[in-house]
């Protein structure tokens, strides 16, 4: 099974209890992601899944994306959360059959349980199960889009990261790696970069 497959089949284990455990104020609580809450982020996961099964992925626009969220605004949230919970199945087939064009799709569904577990004050919110293979996906997708190449040590191991030869370095721990790479606003305090910015780390627009 490819990477990507795997790591959205272990996240598919991993997330549905702890959302099952949620009281009702907490589906209210904002993410790391900008406007949207934990419903919302659940929201967008399931429908990503959903569309990715059927075949109409149509590029996860932005304004895709929340039109998603939208039409689940009136869904009761166990609607929401079944759809989640049954998506996954033919998600990770879907991933699995794509031979890497659907990478993005389990390596991001990952990094929203990631937001989801952050918002609710779980520990480990982005070095969760199934991080080892995140990490060398996010190595991975960083050469694919051709990024500047940086010399990264994680949690003291050099991961490979962008093409090219080394513009500047990145010291940091494995969730800080993950969060700096996904966009979602790390603790400055939690890593040493050198030679480039932040932002020519994030490899989600």
């Amino acid at each position: 099974m490819r990477a990507a497959a795997r790591l959205l089949d272990l996240e598919s284990r991993a997330l549905p209890p702890i959302l099952d455990a949620l009281d009702p104020a907490q589906f209210q609580l904002p993410t790391v992601c900008d406007l949207w809450s934990v419903r919302d982020v659940i929201a967008h996961c399931a429908a990503a899944m959903t569309r990715l099964a059927a075949g109409t992925t149509s590029g996860y626009t932005a304004a895709d994306n929340q039109v998603d969220v939208d039409t689940r605004r009136e869904w009761p949230i166990e609607r929401v959360i079944a759809e989640l919970r049954d998506a996954y199945p033919a998600a990770v087939d879907a991933v699995e059959l794509a031979n890497g064009s659907a990478d993005g799709v389990g390596l991001g569904e990952w990094v929203h349980g990631g937001d989801l577990r952050d918002a609710l004050g779980v520990d480990g919110a982005y070095a969760s199960v199934g991080v080892d293979l995140a990490v060398g996906l996010l190595s991975e997708r960083s050469r694919r889009l051709g990024v500047p190449g940086i010399h990264a040590t994680v949690d003291g191991i050099d991961i490979p990261f962008g093409e090219g030869p080394p513009s500047g370095w990145l010291r940091t721990d494995t969730s800080t790696f993950v969060r700096l790479c996904a966009g979602r606003k790390p603790d400055p305090n939690a890593y040493t970069l050198s030679g480039v910015e932040p932002g020519a780390l994030v490899l989600f627009s």
